[in-house]
């Protein structure tokens, strides 16, 4: 049984990018915040994508610790890291400052993910069975 992402999910790393350079209205929460959710939801579909089979909540377990594990690791500031940190890639992929608020946005994110990889199963189930 193939499965395909689902419409417009492949926009979810460009807006998680533009989040984190969006200015007006509550800039901070879509600062810090909005693009976690989407970063959470653009691996989680990136995984399916080259693992079809894959479980749900396993790669949304999976995307969780590794990005807590990533959370952590800001707490760690060699050479190296602070070296890629410095660039806009660097600091959107592996932040820059350990923040405890940032944990309950990972758990919204792998959760929304993890139904959103339910509800596509479901679909593709409906459309090969009738």
């Amino acid at each position: 049984m193939e499965q395909r992402l689902p419409p417009r999910s492949q926009f979810h790393s460009p807006l998680g990018f533009a989040s984190k350079l969006y200015r007006g209205p509550l800039d901070l929460w879509f600062n810090n915040y909005a693009g976690g959710l989407l970063y959470k939801i653009f691996w989680i579909l990136l995984i399916v994508l080259f693992w079809p089979k894959a479980s749900p909540l396993r790669v949304s377990l999976g995307v969780f610790l590794v990005t807590c594990f990533l959370e952590c690791f800001q707490l760690w500031h060699p050479p190296f890291l602070e070296a890629i940190r410095s660039t806009f890639m660097g600091r959107a992929l592996l932040g820059t400052t350990f923040i405890w608020w940032d944990f309950p946005y990972y758990i919204i994110g792998c959760t929304l993910g993890w139904l959103w990889l339910l509800y596509v199963k479901r679909q593709v189930r409906r459309k090969i069975l009738g």
